[in-house]
């Protein structure tokens, strides 16, 4: 009896921490997800083959901040395809913003020539699992055998407004260091932008 209530009060405490820690930290495996795809196509972290790494951005249509990303985030797409390919999640609650329905994020994307997978997390489990906050908020996941770890989280640079302002490029010193070889120098920073539409 006594065995079993100890084993009940560990399981709880478990909960409660995975509960209390709030999403992923620098370090830490990622669990697999699927999600929806712009043309309907399901994809999950097993998608991707022979690359080294992923660039997962958590982002929306209608975010000023995250429209002032879009042409970065586009580069990066371009300049880490192979290696690091860009995924971005929008996670809104589209009832509270319709512009961030599943329709509009196809015409967002056509319109903005995303070259890249942009997915809904309709149920928002995938961004309450990575901690997301903001957008856009990015996690940098470094592929260690099959298995993915989150080497960075946060802002893309430090200059919202401007790319040729910005004075420190995070999210591209952090992949050209695991492609190097080399730690990660900055592994956390704040994610400046749009508070998640939570449902």
């Amino acid at each position: 009896m006594k065995s079993a209530f100890g084993i009940l009060l560990v399981s709880i405490l478990l909960v409660s921490f995975v509960t209390l820690k709030g999403g992923y930290e620098v370090g830490d495996p990622v669990k697999d997800f699927s999600l929806k795809n712009i043309d309907g196509q399901m994809v999950s972290l097993s998608s991707f083959k022979d690359n080294k790494g992923l660039i997962l951005i958590f982002d929306c249509n209608t975010c000023p901040v995250s429209k002032a990303y879009n042409d970065r985030i586009l580069a990066l797409s371009k300049k880490y395809a192979k290696n690091f390919p860009v995924v971005a999640i929008n996670a809104n609650d589209s009832e509270q913003s319709s512009g961030d329905s599943f329709g509009e994020m196809i015409s967002y994307a056509k319109s903005h020539g995303y070259t890249f997978p942009y997915l809904q997390d309709e149920t928002q489990n995938v961004a309450k699992t990575f901690g997301a906050t903001n957008t856009p908020h990015v996690f940098v996941l470094n592929k260690v055998g099959s298995e993915y770890k989150v080497a960075y989280i946060g802002a893309v640079d430090n200059n919202t407004k401007s790319a040729s302002a910005a004075t420190k490029k995070y999210v591209e010193e952090a992949v050209e260091a695991i492609l190097a070889g080399k730690p990660v120098a900055t592994t956390k920073t704040k994610a400046i932008g749009c508070g998640i539409r939570w449902k």
